[in-house]
């Protein structure tokens, strides 16, 4: 997004703001069981999360401002997000637009990408750590990539369509790991389902973590088994209602295109360029794969492994 990696500070506070804000989110809040106590905020959620919101806020004004000082310094265009964004500003700016509005949008995208991205990076860690878990799972990858890419270091989005192994990789960490596990839905209308009244304003939230491990759609569940995605038409586009990570129909997320390519250029990349092994003291006991409950996944231990470069 900013064509330059944050130093170390910014990068955990990044990390930190939205995990805090994950949490925040997804906690047990007492106005949403008692609305008319909304505007008191007895537990400080608001107060809380307008806090993290401006910290947000500051990141990435300080990464705004360095570059618009470089653009009026006359140095090279990045072609990036940003650069798109404030010629889109300035754009703006000639019709007169209000300066708030104009800056706020900009905070508000990078806002949504940052917080998005917590999702992409769960899958991301997820799938390395069942891979390092099942061995010859991750040499199909390996010997997959080196087939199809050869001497060919960059993986691109043009080669996601050759590589069903570690597609089917993807979608068994999706089935087994949603980084969205009970998404919230509120019901417009007053509907009937299977029997069931659904009265308007209803908020409904869909188990997808169980739907996944669901012993009427999967043999063996519990199981890290990419090879029952092999042959299959079974996908996560929302038409296949066992395997829905993203949701389905008019509100399935928006999104899954940015996290298909994501995962899958970032994913075939990790072990397309490195050997990855636990560190000594993580070998014995193996990975900690226990979750911890937000708004989004996450583990409770964050994976730690050892790359080596593949020459």
């Amino acid at each position: 997004m900013f064509s330059a990696d944050l130093d170390p500070g910014t990068a955990r506070d990044v990390s930190n703001v939205v995990d805090e804000a994950s949490l925040l989110a997804a906690g047990p809040n007492v106005s949403d069981f008692f609305p008319a106590l909304a505007p008191a905020d007895l537990q400080g959620v608001r107060w809380r999360m307008a806090r993290l919101v401006r910290r947000m806020y500051t990141i990435i004004d300080e990464q705004v401002e360095r570059r618009k000082h470089s653009r009026a310094a006359g140095e090279a265009r990045r072609n990036d997000l940003l650069d798109v964004m404030l010629d889109k500003e300035g754009e703006l700016e000639e019709e007169n637009t209000d300066d708030t509005r104009r800056h706020d949008t900009i905070r508000g995208l990078f806002t949504d990408l940052f917080t998005g991205g917590e999702t992409t990076s769960h899958t991301i860690q997820c799938s390395l750590a069942e891979l390092l878990q099942a061995p010859n799972s991750m040499r199909k990858v390996q010997e997959e990539l080196k087939t199809v890419m050869g001497t060919k270091q960059q993986i691109d989005e043009t080669v996601i369509s050759k590589l069903p192994y570690l597609q089917a990789v993807v979608k068994e960490t999706l089935r087994l790991h949603p980084p969205v596990p009970l998404p919230p839905y509120e019901a417009e209308a007053t509907v009937e389902v299977q029997g069931y009244s659904i009265p308007k304003g209803t908020k409904v939230l869909i188990n997808i973590w169980a739907i996944n491990r669901c012993v009427d759609a999967w043999v063996e569940p519990n199981k890290f088994m990419p090879e029952r995605f092999l042959g299959s038409e079974v996908n996560f586009m929302g038409r296949d209602f066992q395997l829905i990570p993203f949701g389905a129909g008019r509100r399935i997320c928006l999104g899954l295109p940015l996290a298909y390519r994501m995962v899958h250029l970032m994913l075939g990349s990790l072990p397309h360029r490195f050997r990855w092994t636990l560190p000594a003291e993580d070998e014995k006991n193996g990975v900690d794969m226990r979750e911890r409950f937000g708004l989004a996944l996450s583990l409770v231990v964050p994976l730690r492994a050892v790359p080596e470069e593949i020459h």
